[in-house]
């Protein structure tokens, strides 16, 4: 009896332990994952477990796991004499997730419209004023952050369980890699703005063919602009 009491106590402490090493590592994969998709971590820098194993007060073996799990994901790449790097975008990347972001967005786009939801749309157009807030005050994290609650709202207005999960598991980056404290970029912002309301004032008027119009036109500059590029 002793002895299988023994063993159930290290069993628990060990399920225990690797329950709470899952759940840290689950904190920094899900931390890195949302810096990644809004280019607060850019193309090529270097992801390195003592800094993050500090910045987010976790052990190095949860950092280790989230880098390997975003590894799979195809987020990162391991360097060639070692370390993880946020994986850089070629052209041919671009190009293809503004065509998957075209068509799951635009399929988003359909199904708000046919259920006329308005507080869903005051919850977009809500989103657009945090934005327009962000940018004027020059806090870019925050718009970026802002442009990525607007676009996977969106997602979940649809209402479309499979839409969202297909949405969330493609792991798709907005197009802000080169976005930084330039009037060049405060321009990019400012068409950002100016396109999310174009879409929610279409919206509201029921102008679905002008909606897909200002959305289409949206993904289109943003690949345009992460490739330096003029329309």
């Amino acid at each position: 009896m002793t002895l299988f009491v023994l063993f159930c106590g290290h069993f628990i402490n060990l399920i225990s332990h690797v329950m709470k090493n899952d759940s840290l590592a689950f904190k920094v994969y899900s931390e890195l994952r949302r810096k990644i998709l809004s280019n607060h971590l850019v193309s090529g820098i270097r992801l390195k477990e003592d800094y993050w194993s500090t910045y987010l007060n976790v052990n190095r073996m949860a950092v280790r796991e989230a880098l390997n799990r975003l590894l799979g994901e195809n987020l990162i790449v391991f360097g060639k004499k070692g370390g993880y790097f946020v994986k850089s975008l070629m052209p041919k990347d671009v190009k293809e997730i503004r065509e998957v972001r075209e068509i799951i967005e635009l399929g988003a786009l359909r199904l708000i419209f046919q259920k006329h939801d308005q507080n869903g749309i005051r919850e977009l157009e809500e989103i657009c004023d945090d934005f327009t807030t962000m940018f004027k005050r020059e806090y870019f994290e925050g718009a970026c952050e802002a442009d990525v609650r607007f676009h996977e709202t969106m997602i979940d207005l649809s209402g479309n369980e499979k839409l969202k999960q297909i949405y969330h598991l493609s792991n798709i980056p907005l197009f802000h890699q080169k976005l930084g404290q330039t009037q060049v970029h405060m321009s990019d912002y400012e068409h950002t703005d100016e396109e999310h309301r174009g879409i929610v004032e279409a919206l509201k008027n029921n102008d679905l063919l002008k909606a897909e119009e200002m959305l289409k036109k949206h993904l289109i500059r943003g690949e345009m602009a992460s490739l330096n590029l003029e329309l």
